[in-house]
């Protein structure tokens, strides 16, 4: 990497010739070029540089950028600009690529709002990308509309990888595409992109930012960080996808599969206008929105949600099972019909338990350390029959909604959330008890709850929650029906905690989910081991 200054009669690095501006963006400046030596064209772009590569060597940043965009360039022949050369340039940094087909999405913006099809086919390209650098470990962490260059045909090339990635540095560029989390300086990780995706199709469809640039980073983060998004009014059917990605906390944000299948069904709608799709898509809401106009099998949805704590991406990935909808960590969202439970769920995981009629469940065995992975993935201890009475120190609690389990004396819910079509979570806890149990109950889920769990695995490693799993993600039977078990460890305010998950269906498409959290200090001890095994013998759904 070459240190260089560029004043107007120059070349940039002795080589790119600066032909035409192309985009404009704070902190980032793209033109079209020419190498002179090779006498091909370039686009070279300049960002701002984030705090964390100026602290690196220069030849270091240099071959990581290349490299990661050589990586993806093999990935995804022809969707990724690939990065031929770097230079610095005192606080900026040069990326020089071959010049991709088509235009900037910010230049096509200039013109006005797009129709929410050709949104929704942008977004989808997009979102190829993306979902198959995450699945490479890679995060792009400064997308915005002028690193999407989009063809004429709808073909969509992605730029910009490595300059940010999964660093904690606040991001430097185009800062009202910032999700929430990175304005805070915490990181960013797969959500953050899901973030930026769902910033710039709301601003295609809107002909607007969803946030706008302040005039500077702090001004604009904290605009990001605080102030609310008004609704998106054209976005028509994909309204419900936008609101779901724009979720501020990361836990709550649609998962990519969801994104993918509602952008997909829009697509597939559009090619035969005679035609309705047979599923309608999911609705991803916050709970003060109004409700859903769109159903996906036929029922109401709102958005889906993450069922876990620290569950980050997704809203109907556990709460829909990988292609529905449900309640979201701290927000409530659901997918299915507004029938009453029947109880069929598979938000977040609990703890396994045997096959039998008698439904055997399973408390995580003792691990003497908490914070050791492989060994602290507890195994279940010996099944349990299902049972109604509370065993000494608990009492019985049957919720409005429906479901009862016995609970510490002391213990009321402390928060309850819901939707209009059924779907409901319920924290129930004590004052001054750091202890929660998580009940959620969804609609809409699908029928594989380990690969849900798998999702949020891989989400939840580019968080800013110090997450680490315990163990593997295993299938179990809980009451008769088919789950699936997780555990994993995160902070919290400062405080390391252990999350155990259990979700399971009791229908196609119902299920719930029980999540107990607990200062993993505490992990072991009597009285939390007591308090898990009491959650798994007595919880009883709806009609169960």
């Amino acid at each position: 990497m070459v240190k260089v200054q560029v004043s107007t009669n120059e070349l940039v690095a002795g080589r790119y010739r600066l032909l035409e501006g192309v985009h404009h963006e704070e902190g980032r400046e793209g033109w079209h070029g020419q190498d002179v030596e090779s006498e091909r064209p370039v686009t070279l772009t300049r960002s701002r540089l984030p705090a964390h590569l100026r602290e690196e060597a220069e030849l270091r940043t240099a071959v990581r950028i290349t490299r990661e965009s050589e990586a993806l360039g093999l990935v995804c022949p022809g969707r990724v600009s690939v990065v031929i050369d770097v230079v610095e340039d005192k606080d900026f940094l040069w990326t020089v690529t071959a010049r991709p087909e088509g235009v900037p999405l910010s230049a096509l913006l200039g013109h006005g709002p797009v129709d929410y099809v050709r949104a929704a086919r942008i977004g989808l390209g997009v979102l190829d990308v993306l979902g198959a650098a995450h699945q490479e470990g890679i995060t792009h962490g400064d997308l915005s509309p002028g690193q999407v260059w989009v063809e004429e045909r709808g073909g969509v090339t992605v730029a910009g990888f490595g300059l940010m990635g999964a660093s904690a540095s606040p991001r430097v560029t185009a800062p009202s595409y910032a999700s929430p989390e990175q304005a805070r300086g915490e990181g960013g990780g797969p959500a953050t992109d899901l973030w930026a995706l769902g910033a710039i199709m709301y601003e295609m469809v809107e002909g607007r930012p969803a946030i706008r640039d302040r005039g500077g980073l702090e001004a604009t983060f904290r605009a990001v960080e605080r102030l609310p998004i008004r609704a998106p009014l054209s976005a028509g059917p994909l309204s419900p996808a936008i609101q779901g990605l724009l979720r501020r906390d990361p836990v709550e944000r649609v998962p990519e599969s969801v994104v993918r299948e509602a952008l997909t069904r829009i697509l597939k709608a559009e090619l035969d206008e005679d035609s309705m799709p047979t599923e309608t898509l999911p609705v991803f809401r916050d709970l003060d929105a109004p409700p859903a106009r769109r159903v996906w099998g036929k029922v109401p949805l709102s958005r889906p949600v993450l069922l876990g704590g620290a569950l980050a991406v997704t809203v109907v990935c556990f709460a829909g099972l990988t292609a529905a909808g449900g309640l979201s960590e701290r927000g409530t969202s659901a997918s299915g019909p507004a029938s009453s439970p029947k109880v069929s769920a598979t938000p977040s995981p609990t703890p396994s338990a045997s096959p039998s009629s008698t439904v055997a469940q399973q408390a995580p065995s003792t691990s003497p350390s908490p914070t050791s992975s492989s060994s602290a993935s507890a195994s279940p201890s010996p099944s349990h029959t299902l049972t109604d009475d509370p065993p000494t120190g608990f009492f019985r609690y049957t919720a409005p909604q429906g479901f009862s389990v016995a609970l510490p004396k002391g213990w009321k819910p402390v928060r309850t959330e819901s939707s209009a079509d059924g779907s409901y979570r319920v924290t129930l806890g004590a004052s001054g008890d750091p202890r929660t149990l998580v009940v959620t109950y969804s609609t809409q889920l699908t029928s594989d709850p380990v690969a849900v769990w798998r999702e949020v695995d891989t989400s939840l490693r580019g968080d800013s929650i110090a997450y680490e799993r315990l163990g593997d993600i295993r299938a179990v039977t809980y009451q008769g029906y088919k789950g699936a078990d997780m555990e994993w460890l995160s902070t919290n305010d400062g405080v390391r905690e252990r999350t155990f998950g259990r979700g399971y269906l009791i229908g196609d498409h119902e299920g719930f989910s029980l999540r107990w959290t607990t200062p993993a200090a505490d992990w072991d001890t009597a009285a939390d081991r007591a308090a898990l095994t009491a959650f798994l013998r007595t919880f009883k759904g709806g009609s169960q």
